[in-house]
């Protein structure tokens, strides 16, 4: 099994370290971390970020709100599909796509994997399609990114354990060292999707936080992001109650490799580290 670590979109508020926590000028630079996996069972995605039509017709696709205040910079170059190409494979390579949520900027790439099966927690299937009639729902879902897909796999959040946290093992197609960890808050559905390969584990932990300062013992976070994550939340206390636990799994466990969507101090170790 061999990963690889993809930037699928990249966001710069203006803000700089309120946001980021680090950039030196007036603009932050918050990665959309993406996973890409060879598997004897083909190319499996890990969140597509940004997809060509949302380069292509971001108006019709994307919300109207977030990217202005993100200040979202979409380039075809930094979607999935073409770091894909760019790497000798093709769309339908791409047989499994695994989300930790539906927000526009994890999503907006399914389409471009059209042979893909998607996999998602049932809630948050639910959830996109109830939450829609309020205003950060309408916002953070965005049917158009999705609703051609052919193949849906859905699954409740329970299961075996893993790790201490409900895990779901058996993703329909997928080899079981891959699986979903239910991490509610951010979003309904939202999940964590752990690894596993030969230099152990991996946990893609989504949104369940923002910055890698929120997994050290006296967490923090910048106050732009801090404020991001505050609106974005859908259920608060279990979304804090996770992080709380992730920072016990990250702090006690040094083979388990975690990191976030947006941080790009955890994206570029990765990255270079060849994680």
């Amino acid at each position: 099994m061999r990963i690889h670590h993809l930037n699928c979109g990249s966001h710069c508020p203006l803000g700089g370290a309120l946001f980021d926590g680090t950039s030196r000028g007036l603009h932050a630079d918050i990665p959309t971390h993406c996973l890409l996996i060879e598997t004897n069972h083909g190319l499996v995605l890990v969140d597509t970020g940004y997809g060509l039509q949302d380069v292509r017709r971001a108006r019709a696709r994307l919300p109207w709100l977030w990217p202005i205040i993100l200040n979202v910079r979409l380039r075809e170059h930094d979607t999935a599909i073409r770091q894909v190409e760019a790497r000798g494979f093709s769309a339908r390579d791409v047989r499994h796509i695994v989300l930790t949520h539906l927000d526009f900027d994890h999503a907006g790439g399914i389409e471009d994997f059209p042979e893909a099966r998607v996999h998602v927690l049932a809630l948050e299937r639910e959830a996109a399609a109830r939450k829609r009639q309020t205003f950060v729902g309408d916002q953070r879902y965005r049917p158009a990114q999705w609703d051609e897909v052919r193949e849906w796999r859905t699954y409740s959040a329970g299961g075996e354990r893993w790790f201490g946290f409900d895990a779901v093992r058996q993703l329909d197609g997928l080899p079981p060292e891959i699986l979903m960890v239910p991490l509610r808050g951010h979003t309904e559905g939202h999940a964590g999707i752990a690894i596993q390969s030969d230099k152990g584990w991996l946990l893609h932990a989504g949104d369940a936080y923002l910055h890698h300062t929120q997994m050290l013992p006296r967490p923090r976070i910048p106050p732009g992001l801090a404020a991001y994550q505050h609106i974005m939340d859908t259920d608060r206390p279990a979304r804090m109650a996770n992080q709380v636990r992730l920072r016990g799994l990250h702090l006690g466990n040094s083979q388990i490799r975690m990191f976030c969507s947006h941080d790009a101090l955890e994206f570029d170790r990765l990255r270079s580290d060849g994680a």
